[in-house]
């Protein structure tokens, strides 16, 4: 598993270059580096808001770039909540203080709201 790289400086460049020594773990395939992407989503929420609009590469990197900011601040809120209040599990209540603190006013009552609702329809779907 271990692979050996050796830096080399190269004699027309001032840059070093990575030489790979030949291991037995050459021969296996190399997994693909997955990319956490929201935009299959963000484009069925698109569809269903607005189903005549596109949206362009540099829109849905930009939309992307946003639900993942929004997730990771609520994330790290969250923790900090469970953290203080001395628990070591992150529930329901954290995540809904945390989106309290993170959004303004009447943004955080509907993003409330939509949660709660989607976690009873995944309840209600997982129990049957």
């Amino acid at each position: 598993m271990s692979k050996i790289i050796r830096l080399k400086m190269s004699d027309t460049e001032k840059k070093p270059e990575a030489v790979a020594a030949a291991t037995t773990d050459d021969k296996k395939k190399r997994k693909t580096a997955k990319v956490d992407s929201y935009a299959t989503y963000i484009y069925k929420v698109l569809k269903q808001v607005h189903p005549d609009r596109g949206i362009s590469k540099k829109g849905m990197a930009v939309m992307n770039s946003f639900v993942t900011d929004i997730f990771e601040r609520i994330v790290t809120e969250a923790g900090h909540l469970a953290r203080v209040n001395h628990k070591s599990t992150v529930g329901t209540r954290e995540i809904q203080t945390a989106v309290r603190l993170i959004l303004p006013g009447e943004l955080s009552k509907h993003a409330i709201s939509e949660g709660t609702k989607a976690v009873t329809k995944f309840r209600g779907e997982a129990s049957q």
